[in-house]
């Protein structure tokens, strides 16, 4: 598939978004964990003051608007900025650990525990797993850029919806299922690796069938 020039170049700008991005997020972490966790990040967790809630909170829904700008400034039709947002958002997660590694030696190991989100409801997992959501993100959405700027079909049909929205709410319900190590203090419970495993495969599903024509349309062709 012939890769438009502009569409490479912007990806790559995308990119570099990213990569940045991830170490301002980096940064704002390692000045959280000096003040809440001088001995060292670990379960169980502590409560941030409700200033540092609300701020942390606010900073969170900045991000995304953030991503959401970018992608839409990069692209120039629906999917397309999908595909940027999905790019951009899938590259900060990653260097965000990677910058995490360079800065404060965090994490030790990939299943080592981290607070992924705050809204609505905190979400927690084992490194791995947002890494492993983030890589997908990254892969997709560049995939999803390169194929619509070369003019290739990409409709996600009634099917990739149910597939694709399933996805979502299995790997929500798996980082924020465990209450009690979120909201009273509590160790967490194990990670269920299973729903992570099947929320790849159902988004992978959706994504390769909304990449396929009907049978209808090849036949028009």
């Amino acid at each position: 598939m012939r890769v438009d020039p502009r569409s490479a170049r912007t990806l790559a700008w995308v990119t570099l978004f990213g990569i940045a991005f991830g170490f301002v997020e980096s940064s704002v972490v390692v000045y959280l964990r000096a003040l809440y966790y001088p001995e060292g990040f670990q379960f169980p967790l502590k409560l941030l003051h409700d200033q540092h809630l609300l701020t942390e909170v606010a900073r969170e829904g900045a991000t995304i608007v953030i991503l959401v700008a970018v992608a839409a400034i990069a692209g120039s039709k629906t999917w397309e900025r999908f595909g940027y947002f999905l790019a951009a958002f899938g590259v900060w997660d990653v260097f965000y650990y990677v910058w995490c590694k360079v800065l404060i030696d965090w994490p030790a190991t990939l299943a080592d525990w981290d607070v992924l989100f705050l809204i609505p409801l905190p979400w927690i997992g084992p490194v791995i797993a947002p890494l492993l959501v983030a890589l997908l993100m990254t892969v997709y959405g560049s995939m999803l850029v390169v194929r619509v700027s070369a003019g290739k079909y990409f409709r996600p049909a009634f099917l990739s919806w149910v597939l694709s929205i399933s996805a979502t709410i299995i790997l929500l319900y798996s980082f924020i299922s465990d209450i009690a190590a979120t909201t009273q203090g509590q160790s967490p419970a194990s990670y269920r690796y299973e729903l992570l495993v099947t929320s790849l495969l159902l988004y992978s599903a959706g994504f390769v069938l909304a990449c396929r024509k009907p049978a209808s349309l090849l036949r028009d062709v």
